[in-house]
């Protein structure tokens, strides 16, 4: 394997972090005052006008498109360059990411056809319109094979209904990927189909919000008798599955760099707590305890790294089959930040939970982490039922 990166690629991972260093982390005070302070609303967490702004200074230095193609105003970095400028994102508790979105550009990209292009591929690509991804269900959450929002035909429209749960930014949306049933006898890879759903369709409603932990605010959303015509199928008709499984293992992929980031952060913190930080007449640096707790930190973020590196190399490779890497990544991603943030919260002791460092933050925020994109159970589970069908996958190794 091979990590080495393209001179772009370096120059916009230094870009990176001075723009996280110059203009996200300044913010977090008000990130932490905002999430504090909204109680049951869903107030964004960024302002609209200081989102703006970072956005603007964001496509300014070049911080846009980082893997959409040339041809769609991108810079095509790839995955191995995408997850290291993720990580340095991370580095802050800001929610900022820059658009448009990769997982569901790519998404577009293999399925828009037509119309489409014009009405969707291409506006989302130039940051015109935003979407969100309608896939949970109050009985459908990891399991997707359980979902039940249906898709019949009527007098040549299709007609959906169900109710989606825990769907992010639905209410801000301009339209929103359906996950629906079209053939309940079909095995799961020919029984859904993606739609495209505009916001303002008529039986299209988001009548509730959730109020949760650290910085997620989701909503459910109702499908009542909505009229979509053929064009708003995306991709084939029964064949959502596999195009969905392929997002899914991307956007991991993406919350295992910002774990790396976090995780990086907080043991940036220890590091330097415990070097003045003194107690019973010496540098916490000199206890056991402490130098444990760093030592442990650093050995699993760079294990994680190597893991979450391999995964990218592989998809920049041109390998479509990453579903094992994924779930291997998401599951100690998402475990590793948990146990860093909680060292770094023992070792700063009484200031580690308070709101004056972003430690408690990110603890309720990595919390949700282990649910969203799939419970680690269900990786776990998924992990060895792959290895217990196929055995060991064979190393990946490049040729001298």
């Amino acid at each position: 394997m091979d990590f080495t990166l393209s001179d772009t690629a370096r120059m916009m991972c230094d870009t990176v972090t001075r723009f996280v260093d110059q203009e996200l982390i300044p913010l977090e005070a008000v990130i932490i005052r905002r999430e504090a302070e909204r109680g049951l609303e869903d107030t964004p967490l960024i302002p609209p006008e200081l989102e703006a702004g970072l956005s603007r200074k964001a496509r300014e230095i070049g911080l846009w498109g980082i893997d959409l193609p040339e041809e769609f105003g991108g810079h095509d970095l790839g995955m191995l360059a995408k997850c290291l400028i993720f990580e340095r994102l991370r580095h802050s508790i800001v929610p900022f990411v820059p658009q448009p979105d990769g997982a569901n550009f790519r998404m577009l990209q293999d399925l828009c056809r037509d119309r489409q292009v014009d009405r969707y591929l291409l506006p989302y690509a130039r940051g015109e319109k935003s979407c969100c991804l309608a896939l949970s269900e109050p009985g459908a959450g990891s399991d997707a094979a359980a979902i039940k929002t249906h898709a019949e035909r009527r007098n040549g429209k299709w007609v959906l209904n169900g109710t989606k749960l825990w769907i992010s930014n639905a209410r801000r949306a301009d339209f929103t990927f359906v996950m629906a049933l079209t053939d309940p006898l079909a095995d799961k890879r020919n029984a859904y189909t993606i739609f495209l759903v505009d916001r303002g369709t008529s039986g299209l409603s988001v009548p509730t919000s959730f109020p949760m932990i650290g910085e997620y605010h989701p909503y459910e959303v109702v499908l009542a008798d909505v009229e979509l015509d053929d064009d708003q199928v995306l991709g084939d008709v029964g064949r959502g599955f596999v195009p969905m499984s392929r997002r899914l293992g991307l956007r991991r992929l993406e919350m295992a760099a910002g774990c790396l980031g976090l995780a990086t952060r907080c043991l940036e913190m220890m590091i330097e707590q415990a070097r003045i930080r003194h107690t019973f007449g010496a540098p916490l640096a000199e206890r056991q305890a402490i130098q444990w707790w760093i030592a442990d930190s650093y050995q699993e973020i760079e294990m994680l790294r190597l893991s979450v590196y391999r995964m990218a190399w592989k998809m920049d490779q041109g390998d479509q089959d990453v579903r094992l890497d994924g779930s291997l990544v998401k599951v100690q991603g998402t475990e590793l930040i948990a146990r860093v943030v909680d060292r770094a919260i023992q070792l700063f002791g009484a200031m580690g939970l308070s709101k004056e460092l972003p430690l408690e933050y990110i603890s309720r925020m990595c919390r949700v982490m282990r649910i969203v994109e799939g419970p680690s159970e269900v990786h776990r589970w998924l992990i060895a039922r792959d290895l217990l069908r196929h055995g060991l996958p064979e190393p990946h190794c490049t040729a001298s």
